[in-house]
């Protein structure tokens, strides 16, 4: 295995997305494993990453290394060299500092936030959930201010963060019966600026397959 590069993925996960941008960012080649995680999680995936099981892994010369942020700042400094990088240049520690806090936001707060309108049970709990999923939208929609990306003129790090999570707006709609276009209509556009780059339309689901696959998911599980 030396040398060569696997990405452990599933075509379904936001987190996923993020590795496969980043490397098609760099212009990196490599091997995608699918991996069936709602069956059943093949052996090298729980080997690769025994503390989670989770995807992605990313396999370099036979090293796996795990979680998506961990892996999307891996790739930029191993590929840094032939194309811009993601993050902030190492002399400036406080806007990588700055970056690292947005896309753990991203996690802590737009990740989870879409899951508990997920698990919302009655009404009440709906409209509470819709009102902090959309305030931390409107945050970092100030974050972006007037740039055409978060990492400024080129594509950075929070925007491989978040873009992934993007194609839901559709399924919310859908579902929550809020239009992420009306409440955030910069952020919304940023999201279509992304997507009109190679690397991010051939990396993330389409909105509709994604509303069809959650919508099977919650028809099995009763979610």
């Amino acid at each position: 295995m030396e040398g060569e590069i696997i990405l452990l993925d599933f075509r379904f996960s936001p987190f996923a997305a993020r590795a496969r941008i980043a490397l098609a960012e760099k212009g990196v080649q490599y091997k995608l494993m699918e991996e069936d995680i709602l069956v059943q999680k093949s052996q090298f995936l729980i080997d690769s990453n025994p503390v989670h099981k989770k995807v992605p892994v990313l396999i370099h010369d036979g090293k796996p290394v795990c979680e998506s942020l961990v892996i999307v700042e891996y790739i930029d400094e191993v590929w840094g060299g032939s194309r811009p990088p993601l993050m902030p240049p190492k002399e400036d520690p406080l806007r990588r500092a700055n970056a690292r806090f947005w896309a753990d936001f991203v996690d802590k707060k737009v990740y989870e936030g879409g899951m508990n309108l997920w698990r919302c049970k009655g009404e009440a709990e709906m409209e509470k959930a819709k009102e902090d999923y959309i305030s931390n939208l409107k945050l970092l929609e100030g974050e972006l201010g007037d740039a055409p990306f978060f990492g400024g003129d080129a594509l950075g790090f929070v925007d491989v963060a978040l873009v992934p999570f993007t194609n839901v707006f559709y399924t919310m709609k859908r579902v929550g019966g809020f239009s992420v276009e009306g409440e955030c209509p910069a952020l919304a556009a940023w999201a279509e600026r992304c997507k009109r780059r190679e690397s991010v339309a051939k990396s993330v689901a389409e909105p509709v397959e994604v509303y069809e696959f959650l919508m099977s998911l919650k028809k099995k599980h009763g979610v």
